[in-house]
């Protein structure tokens, strides 16, 4: 067994550990900077988020082949690759939902049976916004350029949303008692008037946020 793949992933994990204590302190959440994604260290997850992004067989092999290669054993060069990235990935799969069903602060947890969001407590958002805040001190950007960008993506109950987005300080309308998300103001504005309030979120996260959720809207 090859022991390069867990040494450099509990390498992140730490790293990413230190972040969160970091964003967490200033928050004011001292429980949860310790307490934080303490799951990963079990079996059931540190294994195969490993070897999903340390291991040959998983992300590796995303950049070396092309997704019909990965997903079609027919092809007799590609099984023996196909079948240990799709197991790879198998496996990495069950260990995300792992993760997200056993930690409140990923909004996956969050999502009923139906996938419906459920509301979720501000105490949640908080720690959630400081995973965000980690991850940032790694890769660089802003929490709210993440949340922008993955605005689609990212399932929430609309009050869920309302808050999340007062709490990122990218939308106050909640404070000033009418509430609407960025993405209602996006329907109900053109782009003149939607950056009259919101074109301090370019400035000060570079994210055109009204041509991001525009798309999202026509999208839908």
């Amino acid at each position: 067994m090859k022991i390069k793949p867990y040494y450099n992933y509990l390498k992140y994990v730490l790293e990413h550990k230190k972040n969160v204590f970091k964003t967490c302190w200033k928050r004011k959440l001292y429980l949860h900077a310790i307490t934080h994604d303490l799951s990963k260290f079990s079996p059931k997850e540190f294994i195969p988020y490993a070897e999903w992004f340390y291991g040959y067989h998983g992300v590796k092999l995303e950049k070396e082949f092309t997704y019909e290669q990965l997903n079609n054993q027919s092809l007799y060069k590609m099984s023996c690759i196909s079948r240990n990235y799709l197991e790879c990935k198998r496996n990495f799969n069950k260990a995300w939902e792992h993760h997200y069903k056993n930690n409140p602060h990923h909004w996956d947890y969050w999502l009923d049976a139906k996938g419906i969001p459920q509301r979720m407590d501000s105490k949640y958002l908080n720690q959630m916004i400081a995973d965000w805040e980690a991850m940032s001190l790694k890769f660089g950007g802003f929490a709210q350029e993440y949340y922008l960008r993955n605005y689609n993506n990212i399932k929430l109950e609309y009050n869920t949303r309302l808050l999340l987005e007062m709490m990122l300080k990218i939308n106050d309308s909640l404070a000033n008692n009418y509430g609407h998300t960025l993405e209602e103001f996006v329907i109900m504005y053109d782009e003149n008037e939607y950056n009259r309030y919101f074109g301090f979120i370019k400035d000060v996260y570079g994210v055109d946020s009204y041509g991001l959720l525009k798309k999202g809207v026509e999208i839908k």
